[in-house]
């Protein structure tokens, strides 16, 4: 209703002279998401994959004015979501100043509010919520307490104001009613103690709260929304029976369904630096193998898939890609410098926290499960640009056009790159394999030499997850061999 703080009544008096009017935080949402849906405005601006799933869900449960649940596994935008609810809020509301709990003027229901109303009437002065001090959240955890969430008698204000215990003015208030005529987000709320989920019944069925033994209730207006992983209900914790009862609304998450939405997040919340005249290259396969790392890791046996992977996996290996090609690009003095292969193998260390392994990856090592995935999710890429289109379901490649390159190595050649390797010996290097430059033209055609590098070991590591050729690596080299004299020597 009102945009700008500017020329916003400051009295009683002045807000009575306006057409404000009162509603409830939910009918407030409502109204405003109807008006974006009628002028087909995005909802949830910078929520990607959730478009004919989560978001109509969230919609429908705001248009029914209910309080409702995100459940799913970590990072899957469920607090990103739940914030962005603040949106759907007036830009400002009024509230009486001076009050300890946000209170409407117009409908005051608060006893220290009608008082300060009867002894100021039109003169009673008024502040300005925005709506970003309208949303308030908390993380559940085991040592939140009755007094944080509600509030409690304050033996600081009974004693410096020589307050009866019974007096109303003694109450020190919780997050929770400092958050009335807004929005209040719980987050993880299984790790909530039970005692402390029985707090919160009355508030979703009631709209009330009551403190210890005051004969006053408090009634609210407020919009609850909570957040919650499945692995918590046996690892840590669990809801309520009566508590699940009370909310109106379970809405499950997911992970991005596809790679196109997959990189639209990374590309959103990624953090890469200026790189003040210089040029860091990452092309778009090198992208997809990033997401596809992700998706190779929530459906690979060696990681615990109730636990689930995190979008954040992609986001760290995106932003640690580009870090490795940073420092070559310093450290040999370069103004332009493109993505390689052992780029993506330099960024193991953002992949490891962010998977939970089961007791067979557990046996197999974190590092060499982050290389399979990473081989695998090379694999997929490469398949989507040099497999036929029919082709790409049975994953196999036809090695024919690839008998140049193979018979190379089988002649006893091997080709070896460091990380380090300057660009034109790594250039050098990559033509002397027979035939790869040109099946690299033929279906990457790369813009200009530091694509066409870069292009060629993409394409050499595609033939490595076909096993078409070999590859073994140390600490500093990687080789590329023939498959049958490399297992003839392990031999």
């Amino acid at each position: 209703m009102f945009d700008s703080k500017e020329s916003l009544p400051k009295t009683l008096g002045e807000l009575k002279q306006t057409n404000y009017r009162y509603r409830t935080v939910k009918e407030e949402i409502r109204d405003n998401l109807l008006l974006k849906l009628k002028r087909q405005e995005a909802v949830f601006p910078g929520i990607f994959g959730y478009d004919r799933t989560v978001i109509p869900q969230v919609q429908r449960a705001i248009l029914a004015r209910h309080d409702f649940i995100l459940l799913g596994l970590r990072g899957q935008a469920k607090t990103r979501l739940i914030r962005s609810l603040t949106t759907l809020l007036d830009p400002y509301i009024p509230i009486v100043d001076g009050i300890e709990i946000p209170d409407d003027p117009l409908q005051p229901v608060l006893g220290a509010t009608h008082r300060l109303l009867a002894e100021k009437g039109d003169a009673a002065p008024i502040a300005w919520l925005s709506r970003e001090e309208r949303f308030q959240e908390k993380l559940a955890t085991p040592d939140v307490s009755i007094a944080d969430l509600i509030g409690d008698i304050d033996p600081v204000k009974v004693m410096s104001r020589r307050l009866e215990l019974s007096s109303e003015a003694a109450i020190h208030y919780g997050i929770i009613p400092r958050t009335n005529r807004g929005i209040f987000a719980i987050n993880e709320l299984p790790d909530l103690q039970p005692r402390i989920q029985v707090g919160l019944l009355n508030i979703l069925e009631e709209n009330d709260i009551q403190i210890r033994g005051f004969p006053v209730r408090i009634p609210l207006d407020l919009m609850m929304v909570f957040t919650a992983n499945p692995e918590d209900y046996t690892n840590r914790g669990s809801i309520i029976t009566p508590l699940k009862d009370r909310i109106d609304a379970q809405i499950l998450t997911h992970y991005p369904s596809s790679i196109e939405d997959a990189m639209a997040i990374t590309a959103q919340e990624a953090w890469t630096p200026a790189m003040n005249g210089h040029e860091i290259i990452i092309p778009d396969y090198y992208r997809e193998i990033v997401e596809q790392a992700a998706f190779e890791a929530r459906e690979s046996e060696y990681v615990n898939q109730s636990s689930g992977v995190s979008q954040r996996l992609a986001i760290s290996f995106y932003e640690t890609l580009h870090s490795s090609i940073e420092h070559r690009l310093v450290v040999q003095q370069r103004t332009r410098e493109i993505a390689r292969m052992c780029d993506l193998y330099q960024c193991v260390p953002a992949m490891t926290g962010k998977m939970e392994l089961v007791f067979k990856g557990e046996q197999e090592g974190i590092v060499t499960v982050a290389h399979r995935i990473i081989g695998q999710a090379i694999g997929k890429a490469f398949d989507r640009r040099f497999l036929p289109m029919g082709k790409r379901a049975r994953q196999k490649l036809d090695p024919g056009p690839y008998r140049e390159i193979v018979a190379w190595f089988e002649d006893g050649n091997h080709l070896d790159l460091t990380d380090d390797l300057p660009f034109d010996d790594y250039l050098r290097r990559l033509r002397n394999v027979a035939g790869l430059e040109a099946i690299t033209r033929k279906h990457l055609k790369p813009a200009d030499d530091l694509h066409l590098a870069s292009a060629m070991e993409f394409a050499l590591e595609g033939l490595v997850q076909h096993f078409l050729i070999s590859k073994k690596y140390d600490s500093e080299t990687v080789r590329y061999v023939d498959t049958v004299s490399e297992m003839m020597r392990q031999i």
